[in-house]
């Protein structure tokens, strides 16, 4: 029997392997069990359930998050509480930000950043352009993505609290580009915050009582 002409380049290389999968089955249970599985997380999530943060970025409450397993698919969402005449840490995220201002008065810091891909590695560099962003309570400030951004509280006296939203997607899309520049003043990694704990950080500098 004469041997059979290879049609195209390809044919030889598609038939090697011995892998198996079941990968497109399994996106079918998937969506087939999408509604009992979220028939298991919670729509409302009490202000008792939100988890506490001492984190790099300030104190953080975790309003939405996708560790929290709550029905949010596309945004997380977090409460930051910055003390009286603190700051946050400063951070560039390449995810975009808006946050809506709670309580307190104080002013942002925004640099833009330059993209550049060289020899196929990403690189960023500021532009050297700071930007101030007077803001108040009632107010929303928008953080466009791959911006370098710190909250400031303009009240020595009293504490500022910011809802915080990010765009979920960009890490889904593998761009998790998140880089934290400086750490907030009341950052501590051993301190598991709880609410009781919070309340020596909302006292004016210089009364806060000691440490619990």
């Amino acid at each position: 029997m004469a041997e059979r002409e290879v049609p195209w380049d390809e044919y030889v290389a598609y038939l090697q392997g011995n892998l198996s999968g079941s990968y497109y089955d399994e996106l079918l249970d998937e969506a087939a069990t999408a509604a009992e599985r979220n028939a298991d997380r919670p729509k409302v999530i009490k202000s008792s359930q939100m988890p506490w943060e001492n984190s790099p970025h300030g104190l953080l409450k975790h309003i939405v998050n996708e560790g929290m397993n709550t029905r949010a698919e596309t945004v997380d969402a977090y409460m930051q509480v910055i003390p009286p005449g603190s700051h946050s840490g400063k951070h560039r995220q390449l995810a975009e930000q808006a946050f809506y201002v709670i309580e307190g008065r104080g002013y942002d810091l925004h640099m833009d950043c330059d993209l550049a891909i060289i020899d196929d590695a990403y690189t960023w560099k500021p532009d050297g352009d700071e930007k101030r962003f007077e803001w108040e309570a009632g107010d929303v400030v928008y953080i466009p993505p791959n911006t370098i951004s710190q909250h400031f509280n303009a009240d020595e006296a009293r504490p500022a609290r910011i809802a915080v939203i990010t765009n979920r997607i960009y890490r889904k899309s593998g761009l998790n580009d998140l880089e934290q520049l400086e750490t907030a003043p009341e950052y501590d990694p051993g301190e598991k915050l709880t609410a009781e704990k919070l309340k020596r950080y909302l006292q004016p500098k210089g009364t806060s009582p000691a440490r619990a």
